[in-house]
């Protein structure tokens, strides 16, 4: 029986996830893919709808009762946060209209946490594709971006007036959780699929041309270059396994955003009990 995999078309899940798609991963099952952008597969997810699913981490508190955190395939790391971008010399966001990715975004969380005492006036929901294009354009003050739009912002004559990674870990100490991969209890082994995961994580950096072809297919007109550097910085250490370090960072960015009152409650024992 096939198993449903939801994961984003960028770069760095395609090429993580490759050989097990491609039947590479042996005593994996087949799997059925479909792509999409983590604001669909968060809402997805509530209902269910994948076996294994690509999500924020800032919206496993409504998703831990039936789902498992897997410690491994995820986004995780330092250097690769959000950024707020603007237009012009503007300083703060007083008054301004901000265009963000989704409401249950880890890069909406950041930026909230962030933004606590001088909020922006308005927020929008835009699809990410949208966010630069209407921030240079002068629909929105400023944006909100994740993943390549590190690399190609100044394309769009934009400033970047903050980034929430080094803001985050200069206060925390700790690395950016974005990304979470979970898996549907009931319907599928999280050690099992953990080790599906790790084996199709090992086999990409061995061989990394095996799924240039599938990577490229998938990445939005993006320039082969700006494919590797996103690949360079969101798979690492922490794809394999997010380790001590990146449960810390889980947890302190979950539970400052309840202290906040931003998200419910989660206890982190919720998140980890599987792996003890």
């Amino acid at each position: 029986m096939a198993l449903s995999l939801a994961i984003s078309p960028c770069p760095n899940d395609t090429f993580v996830f490759d050989a097990l798609v491609h039947g590479r991963v042996p005593g994996a099952p087949p799997v059925e893919v479909t792509y999409a952008d983590v604001d669909v597969t968060n809402t997805a997810a509530e209902r269910g709808a994948f076996d294994l699913v690509k999500v924020s981490y800032a919206a496993l508190p409504w998703l831990l009762d039936d789902y498992h955190l897997l410690p491994c395939g995820g986004a995780l790391g330092r250097g690769c946060g959000p950024l707020v971008l603007t237009r012009g010399d503007r300083t703060d966001l007083s008054g301004a209209t901000v265009a963000v990715p989704g409401e249950r975004t880890t890069a909406y969380l950041l930026f909230r946490l962030w933004s606590a005492e001088r909020p922006p006036a308005r927020i929008e929901v835009v699809p990410f594709h949208e966010i630069m294009p209407g921030v240079a354009a002068g629909r929105y003050d400023a944006g909100l971006v994740i993943h390549e739009a590190r690399f190609t912002y100044p394309r769009h004559g934009l400033t970047a007036l903050v980034d929430l990674g080094e803001w985050w870990e200069g206060d925390t100490g700790l690395p950016i959780p974005l990304g979470a991969i979970l898996a549907r209890k009931g319907t599928v082994d999280p050690v099992e699929a953990a080790a599906w995961i790790r084996e199709s994580v090992r086999q990409a950096w061995a061989d990394p041309e095996a799924s240039r072809e599938y990577v490229l297919s998938h990445a939005q007109e993006m320039e082969p270059d700006v494919v590797d550097q996103h690949i360079g910085l969101y798979v690492n250490e922490f794809t394999a396994d997010l380790g001590k370090a990146g449960f810390a960072a889980v947890e302190a960015l979950l539970g400052r955003a309840a202290d906040a009152g931003l998200v419910p409650q989660t206890s982190s024992s919720r998140a980890t009990a599987w792996t003890s």
